[in-house]
């Protein structure tokens, strides 16, 4: 006898499949990555992110607006900073005459509702391209929170929409909140790297900004990958120390991560798609192995299945067009 439940029912056509789902993904859902560079007329592909570009501050109109015009409406942006400009303080990532804050500036200029997100770490600044201040080869804490804090600054100054630190240093959440409420920017938000692991997925966007540690690893204040607690840990104290939205990083290997810190907080939580997942994709599709939007649309899906709110990915633009339609 043929079973009275039959799941397949609710899967015959596109269109009962459309009304029964679960999860909806849309243009509102992603946020863009940009790298910037010094010079003018500078759009630089990445080698090992195929398609994807550095642009200099008078490139980035068209950039800006294309995506805006596709919906959407978060930037993340970073800057490939010369090494001339580098110390072991990141002291070029407190001016305010700097290529990010003048990056901040020009979005802000070429199409005022877009929300921009600045990226707050000193790998891209430091001398050893460590997200911190070096001594004996040690990474230190309280000395770099002070920095990132006066750096979170002048990004609110310049008129970032949210403070993204990336550094994972201990304590620098509240930091930066107590100092941006000090100077009267209550409006402006931390979109903290709650959960960031020490990955190897990362390589691609080192080379993108030239920001690869110049001896040992960043393991010591990067998440061990073996940890799904301690990941709990770290978005609890973001929540308390004032972050408004928190951050998953990498994407697809850490699903279950991105699931249990939303679950466990309830907080606005993104996702990350990282340099090598995005390297990944292209190079299988350029192979002939996958079917590249196919392969792309069913990640960010899962992103979405798993819990993301907001997903941070090179595909932006490439999603939402098929969003579109």
């Amino acid at each position: 006898m043929f079973p009275y439940v039959r799941n397949r029912r609710t899967r015959h056509t596109q269109q009962i499949r459309n009304l029964v789902s679960e999860n909806n993904l849309t243009v509102n859902d992603l946020m863009m990555p940009v790298f910037i560079i010094e010079g003018e007329g500078k759009k630089e592909e990445i080698h090992s992110m195929p398609g994807y570009f550095r642009y200099s501050l008078d490139l980035l109109e068209n950039e800006i607006k294309e995506a805006f015009s596709l919906g959407i409406n978060a930037v993340n942006i970073y800057t490939k900073v010369p090494d001339h400009l580098k110390d072991n303080k990141g002291s070029e990532a407190l001016n305010s005459d700097g290529l990010m804050q003048r990056a901040i500036r020009r979005i802000k200029e070429i199409e005022p509702q877009m929300l921009v997100f600045s990226d707050v770490a000193l790998d891209p600044f430091s001398s050893f391209g460590h997200d911190g201040i070096v001594e004996n080869n040690l990474i230190l804490n309280d000395e770099s929170v002070e920095i990132l804090a006066e750096m979170a600054l002048s990004h609110a100054r310049a008129g970032a929409d949210f403070i993204a630190p990336s550094d994972m240093m201990d304590g620098r959440i509240g930091a930066i909140r107590e100092k941006l409420e000090e100077n009267g920017f209550h409006h402006v938000g931390i979109m903290s790297y709650s959960a960031k692991y020490a990955s190897s997925f990362y390589g691609p966007f080192r080379d993108a900004l030239d920001s690869a540690p110049g001896f040992g690893d960043k393991k010591s204040y990067q998440m061990d990958f073996a940890n799904a607690r301690e990941a709990i840990r770290e978005a609890e104290l973001d929540v308390i120390e004032g972050a408004d939205i928190l951050m998953v990083k990498p994407g697809l290997p850490y699903l279950d991560i991105l699931y249990r810190v939303k679950e466990h907080t309830q907080m606005p939580v993104a996702v990350y798609t990282v340099s090598g997942e995005y390297a990944m994709l292209k190079a299988a599709a350029e192979k002939g192995w996958i079917d590249h939007d196919k392969c792309m649309m069913e990640t960010m899906f899962a992103f979405k299945r798993a819990g993301a709110d907001i997903i941070n990915t090179y595909f932006a633009k490439e999603v939402a067009r098929i969003l579109n339609g």
